[in-house]
């Protein structure tokens, strides 16, 4: 008899609720990932920081490692910090910066990783794959996803509300990614994982279409377990294709070409994906999404974030070059300088103001 299933990569526990980080001891100890306490916690120092007053007493054998931005340096020298400690578990307290710094850190010395999110700023939380700063930019790098994902919404709620929309703009955005995964399929016959397709596009729905706010623990559940199903979304296909398409080429963009002035990484996928739906002809679908961006006071045109159109432009023409050998609308469209102008003019038009 064949095999005919496969083994799903995913964490052993996903803690949603409020207080989750009541029993963190206790729910690392029952799922046999820290029975003794010994755990390395990198922190950041905003929330990660007061977070340790409070954890502390509770983890008596750990040690604490601050971590000083999301950078490639970062990750290295924390992983040097903790080689040769004997530690059960690494644990990444705080945003998506520390996160990607946790989980790169105990790729390299071999520990798996608890990731306890401070906000819902993207759907890094949960996958396999660490952005970090450095010497050319920023890069995504392949580590194993996190054993454990702890996300406290009580501790989402104190946290400034421009880190929950992003991560809004970063789920929906699933949707025009996964529109450029099946153009690229239909015209060079790149393969499509059904499984994770699906996963993706149950989360990218389920935050388009609830009806809450930023302020509703339903709303704040659906979203957390979005970001939840994007990353395991990508650890099943092996890459980040269910999640990124033209949407995260423009954000890469402006990350590239304006690196001092680029918003939050949700922003721009966000906004990235409006576009790209519109590009793809399909104009309905764009308006609502930029509907859904607005109604969570999200950006849809660049000077909501501080760019002129021409940097918009400029943006989208240079966005091809931050991920060669993808396929999306903007390689299938080749659009030079003047067609992208055209198209961004009629784009404002069809998603009015």
């Amino acid at each position: 008899m064949p095999v005919l299933t496969r083994l799903i990569p995913s964490p052993v526990v996903v803690d949603i609720n409020g207080g989750a980080l009541d029993d963190l001891a206790g729910l690392l100890a029952d799922q046999r990932v820290s029975s003794s306490g010994k755990l390395a916690v990198a922190i950041s120092g905003g929330s990660g920081q007061k977070l340790r007053e409070r954890l502390a007493p509770e983890l008596p054998g750990a040690d604490w490692y601050s971590v000083a931005g999301g950078s490639l340096d970062s990750a290295v020298k924390l992983a040097d910090a903790m080689r040769g400690k004997r530690y059960d578990a690494v644990v990444g307290l705080g945003g998506g910066k520390v996160i990607d710094v946790a989980k790169y850190a105990a790729a390299r010395v071999g520990l798996p990783l608890v990731a306890v999110a401070t906000n819902l700023s993207h759907d890094g939380i949960c996958s396999p794959v660490s952005t970090l700063d450095n010497d050319n930019g920023r890069g995504s790098y392949g580590v194993p996803q996190p054993i454990a994902l702890v996300i406290d919404l009580d501790v989402i709620r104190q946290t400034p509300a421009r880190f929950v929309r992003s991560g809004i703009g970063d789920a929906v955005s699933n949707l025009s990614a996964l529109a450029d995964w099946e153009l690229s399929h239909r015209e060079t016959a790149e393969p499509i994982d059904g499984l994770a397709a699906a996963m993706a596009r149950s989360a990218g729905e389920s935050v388009l279409r609830h009806p809450g706010t930023i302020t509703d623990d339903d709303f704040l559940t659906t979203l957390a377990e979005g970001l939840v199903l994007s990353g395991i979304a990508m650890a099943i296909s092996g890459d980040t294709r269910p999640s990124s398409g033209a949407c995260h080429e423009i954000s890469h963009a402006f990350d590239l070409l304006y690196p001092q002035r680029a918003a939050s990484h949700g922003e721009q996928v966000g906004m990235g994906a409006a576009f790209a739906m519109y590009l793809r002809g399909a104009a309905d679908e764009a308006r609502n999404i930029a509907d859904v961006l607005r109604r969570h006071s999200l950006p849809v045109l660049p000077g909501e974030i501080g760019f002129s159109d021409a940097e918009f432009v400029a943006a989208v023409e240079y966005a091809p070059q931050t991920r060669p050998g993808r396929y999306t609308i903007l390689e299938h469209l080749d659009l030079d300088t003047d067609a992208i102008r055209d198209a961004y003019a009629d784009y404002v038009k069809a998603i009015g103001s």
